[in-house]
């Protein structure tokens, strides 16, 4: 099987444009021209499982369109998404980014999709995917070191109750790589599809390893890609895996 994690940075690009007319304007004006190249490079990995961080479901920015939705369209495949907040955050009611989630796209049958919450952190969502012989869990975590450790013992609590070999996938905000999660990733049982530590941020000239997908026993990678593009801020990570 193949897994695709990619934060995608709302399809609003990677480049100067991000910055024009004014620094940051593109996170408000968007770019219509980059979702359709964002769909062609997904649809050209063949992948069964993509996970998307920062995916917009239908904003102005987006033109009204939901990303996730018009990627899955495109590659024939399900999703799962939702915005990223709890139901309580302040960023329910704002314009745009209540709009700003995370999404799963699968093309076999999923048996069962959760929406979980950290407790802290202002980027809550985890979003679980089973599938029948394992599961996998996409998170995009704070960008506090304090809060993602406690984001992490959270999310160790949800792995350590899935009776299934589980994959964690998803944008870490870890500044120190896989150091920063070392211990995480010994008391979870998980190890880092990455071996080398390739750099995924920022695209253009990636310098830290933000983005991990982590597996347990009981699953084999037997491939792993960082496609080198610059259609988001971050590289998108392609894993190849079966399980045993």
């Amino acid at each position: 099987m193949r897994l695709l994690l990619y934060n995608i940075r709302y399809a609003v690009g990677g480049g100067a444009s991000m910055h024009m007319p004014l620094p940051g304007a593109g996170y408000v004006l968007g770019d219509p021209n980059v979702l359709p190249e964002l769909t062609r490079f997904i649809k050209s990995v063949d992948p069964d499982i993509v996970g998307l961080i920062e995916v917009d479901t239908g904003s102005i920015r987006s033109r009204m369109v939901n990303q996730a939705e018009s990627i899955a369209t495109e590659l024939g495949m399900n999703t799962s998404y939702e915005t990223k907040y709890g139901a309580r955050s302040i960023n329910q009611m704002l314009p745009i980014v209540r709009k700003q989630g995370n999404a799963f796209l699968a093309s076999q049958r999923v048996h069962g999709e959760t929406f979980h919450y950290f407790d802290t952190g202002i980027k809550r969502l985890i979003i679980e995917l089973e599938m029948r012989d394992f599961a996998v869990f996409l998170v995009h975590l704070s960008l506090k070191y304090r809060h993602r450790h406690l984001q992490l013992r959270k999310l160790y609590d949800l792995i350590e109750a899935t009776p299934k070999p589980v994959i964690v996938a998803g944008d870490f905000n870890t500044f120190w790589g896989e150091n920063e999660i070392y211990l995480f990733m010994k008391a979870a049982g998980l190890t880092s599809a990455n071996t080398d530590g390739v750099a995924t941020y920022p695209s253009r000239s990636p310098r830290k390893e933000l983005d991990f997908v982590l597996y347990q026993r009981g699953i084999t990678v037997t491939g792993f890609d960082v496609p080198q593009l610059r259609f988001s801020d971050h590289l998108p990570l392609v894993c190849d895996f079966q399980v045993e």
